[in-house]
């Protein structure tokens, strides 16, 4: 941080210098700022990237579900960015899930195959979830 020391001519040899304070006021509200924007672009880190279908009877759920599980365009299945097989999700989901509670998100890519959407939903339902969501975007005007 630059600290920027002044000295007044008033003629004295005794001046003192002094420690501007508005320059580093500066400085700290860039850097709170940088850290939050930063901050806000890091939320989305551990999905992947799939271009979801559009639906125009969607309704917007706020809450985010605790277990979110996605599907991209080649068929490759990855849930917290790892990953999986079906077998593997009703394995996981039946150790870490409640049934009656938990519910479940699905991202299909808009261009994956209806069978692998439907196996995954399988795989859900093996492991006694009933809640669960597939997620779409709205459709543009």
């Amino acid at each position: 941080m630059p600290i920027q020391l002044t000295n007044s001519n008033s003629g004295d040899d005794g001046d003192e210098a002094r420690i501007e304070i508005i320059p580093l006021i500066d400085i700290m509200f860039f850097l709170l700022a940088s850290f939050m924007m930063v901050s806000l672009s890091m939320t989305q880190l551990n999905r992947v990237h799939v271009n979801l279908p559009e639906a125009s009877t969607g309704i917007a759920d706020s809450k985010v579900p605790p277990f979110q599980i996605a599907i991209d365009p080649n068929g490759v299945i990855t849930w917290d960015g790892k990953i999986i097989t079906l077998s593997e999700i009703t394995a996981r989901l039946q150790k870490e899930a409640t049934p009656t509670e938990t519910r479940v998100l699905i991202s299909a890519d808009a261009e994956s195959r209806h069978k692998i959407v439907l196996g995954v939903l399988d795989a859900v339902r093996a492991a006694g979830i009933e809640k669960v969501n597939f997620e779409s975007k709205a459709p543009q005007p």
